[in-house]
């Protein structure tokens, strides 16, 4: 993963996270990168964990894509695996 990471992430977490990046528009990649991880670290603090799981990765897409990306985002989390639908998000 990317320089960018500064706390250790569930492996499930990170290995779907990166499959996602990957599929990707390249323009789209570096912002998601740095702004998903950014926040799903920033999630994990506040709930005093050390490690990040799906559920801050999960909260901090639903976060900081924006909406008119959401379609894309939706499509990619389900193809890499992610199960954002138990988390209550807003759609």
């Amino acid at each position: 993963m990317s320089e960018h990471i500064t706390m250790s992430w569930e492996k499930t977490t990170e290995e779907r996270f990166n499959k996602m990046l990957s599929k990707m528009p390249i323009f789209h990649r570096h912002m998601t990168e740095v702004g998903a991880t950014q926040k799903a670290e920033q999630n994990a603090k506040t709930r005093g964990s050390r490690t990040v799981e799906e559920e801050d990765l999960m909260r901090a897409m639903f976060s900081e894509v924006p909406m008119q990306f959401y379609s894309l985002m939706i499509k990619l989390l389900d193809d890499v695996g992610f199960d954002y639908k138990k988390y209550n998000l807003p759609r």
